[in-house]
């Protein structure tokens, strides 16, 4: 996994190490660009691997996941986990399978649900919702950097494959 990040103070990783990660055959790239398009960070994501989107929850502050997986290039919302079944926060029948993650909370598995153009739109919220990519074990705060503001999260072919 390749990751960068640029701008809105967020510490880049060192080149160096970019330069020495081997890419991932038949890797795609996620990624988050401005309305403007301006990208802020990127992620090689091979064929197969996850990512998620985590939040807090507005009211109740327990974060909350949407993951995702490269399948043959194309962006699928796999699995979510909501910690309880607090205000916006539920399971719509035939959509996946709920089950709990016995700590009050639960899993939605098996959604398999393909993003229409491996891609979507999100208005990061304000301070403690604090949305974040994650991919293996680097976050990129999407909030920090866009608050309130479009972004749009894309899985992409890497240029040059």
């Amino acid at each position: 996994m390749i990751g960068t990040i640029r701008g809105g103070g967020v510490t880049a990783l060192p080149l160096l190490i970019l330069l020495l990660l081997p890419v991932p055959v038949g890797a795609e790239a996620l990624t988050a660009t401005l309305e403007d398009g301006t990208e802020f960070a990127r992620f090689d994501v091979a064929e197969g691997q996850e990512w998620c989107v985590l939040w807090n929850h507005s009211v109740q502050g327990f974060p909350v996941s949407d993951c995702y997986q490269n399948q043959a290039g194309h962006m699928v919302l796999v699995h979510a986990h909501l910690p309880d079944f607090a205000a916006g926060l539920d399971h719509i029948p035939g959509r996946g399978r709920q089950v709990s993650d016995g700590q009050g909370g639960y899993f939605i598995l098996d959604i398999n649900e393909p993003v229409p153009g491996d891609a979507y739109i999100l208005r990061p919220g304000a301070g403690p919702v604090n949305h974040r990519l994650q991919v293996g074990d680097a976050i990129v705060s999407l909030s920090a950097v866009a608050t309130h503001q479009r972004v749009r999260i894309a899985l992409e072919r890497n240029e040059g494959q």
